[in-house]
């Protein structure tokens, strides 16, 4: 990656129409894969697609939406953000992505993690009490399938393999990451591994994070791994002027705070909170020219090589839209000639 990227990332959160009703989850799939035929024709680099098992994301199968994605776009590279690896099998998690990789010529990624909810456990049959050995085992798993050589492994959380091959092979091999979330213990686990770091920054001052990609330098030359990328996840909205993006997202904003905050016993947001991240924090919002202007800085102030904006706001699919032709119309071209 000898220059930084840009891309967009979903989790198929379900929209709203017009008139305030919610979206269907079959409107919503087909409203992204819309989404990211644009986001082809507007030149961006990367396009990922979350996984969840709940009501309010329409998307539990990634690989199957990119496919599609896949047979109406022709350069922009398709990954998971992410793909939960601890409730899924590492082998079939490699098949379906070189599956992926074909089908689309070569453009293929594979972010794997944890996963910000915990539906899929339950669901798939795994018990929390395994959440840390289930993601340390697979991920060990997956890092030797990616090599694509015959592979002998075991472990506790599935049967164990001797010189096994896994199909199909890829022309050109595929880049994988690790989504993390701020955990100093996964860092160094990615850089051992040898996946790239994909840091998911979405609250707090982006600027503490520094200190994680240091980390993971360093943690890479202790490890002897050659310099894996780096890319960076922020939510935001980008509307026409700083106001219009303010009152668009204000009241979504909230709603999707509260709920998370009642479901991970989080305080009540506040008014000075919504501007707060938009001010200092990870929230990119406004005009192409403010949005610009933050992603700058945060591209200054961390070495990275990709910089995804989370664009599925919970606003109507048409304010989404528009927010993705202006991040790849207006705020990425004034990104680049800014850090020029």
């Amino acid at each position: 990656m000898s220059e930084i990227e840009f891309g967009l990332d979903t989790f198929g959160g379900v929209t709203k129409d017009e008139q305030g009703s919610p979206v269907t989850h079959p409107q919503v799939i087909r409203d992204l894969v819309d989404d990211a035929v644009v986001a082809d024709e507007s030149g961006l680099d990367f396009f990922g697609v979350g996984e969840h098992h709940r009501p309010d994301f329409a998307v539990s199968s990634p690989e199957t939406v990119l496919a599609a994605i896949a047979s109406r776009t022709e350069r922009v590279r398709l990954g998971s953000a992410v793909t939960v690896l601890s409730s899924d099998d590492p082998v079939r998690v490699f098949e379906r992505f070189a599956t992926l990789d074909a089908v689309s010529d070569g453009r293929a990624e594979i972010v794997a993690g944890r996963g910000s909810f915990i539906e899929s456990f339950p669901l798939f049959g795994y018990d929390l009490a395994d959440y840390e050995v289930l993601f340390d085992e697979k991920l060990d798993l997956l890092s030797k399938l990616l090599t694509e050589k015959p592979v002998t492994w075991s472990g506790s959380t599935r049967a164990a393999l001797s010189e096994q091959r896994v199909f199909p092979t890829t022309a050109n091999g595929m880049r994988a990451w690790v989504g993390v979330g701020g955990s100093p213990e996964s860092v160094v686990r990615t850089a051992e591994h040898g996946f790239g770091l994909f840091l998911a920054i979405i609250g707090g001052a982006p600027e503490r994070f520094a200190a994680y990609i240091d980390l993971f330098e360093r943690a890479q030359d202790q490890f002897g791994r050659p310099r894996a990328p780096i890319a960076v996840h922020s939510p935001g909205l980008v509307a026409d002027t700083d106001e219009q993006a303010r009152e668009l997202a204000y009241d979504g904003w909230f709603a999707m705070r509260r709920q998370m905050g009642a479901e991970r016993g989080w305080p009540a947001p506040t008014p000075a909170d919504f501007e707060n991240e938009i001010t200092d924090g990870a929230l990119y919002l406004g005009s192409p020219e403010t949005v610009a202007r933050k992603i700058a800085r945060t591209l200054e102030a961390l070495k990275i090589d990709r910089f995804d904006f989370k664009y599925d706001q919970p606003v109507p699919h048409s304010v989404q839209r528009r927010s993705i032709e202006l991040y790849g119309e207006k705020v990425v071209p004034m990104v680049k000639d800014m850090l020029a």
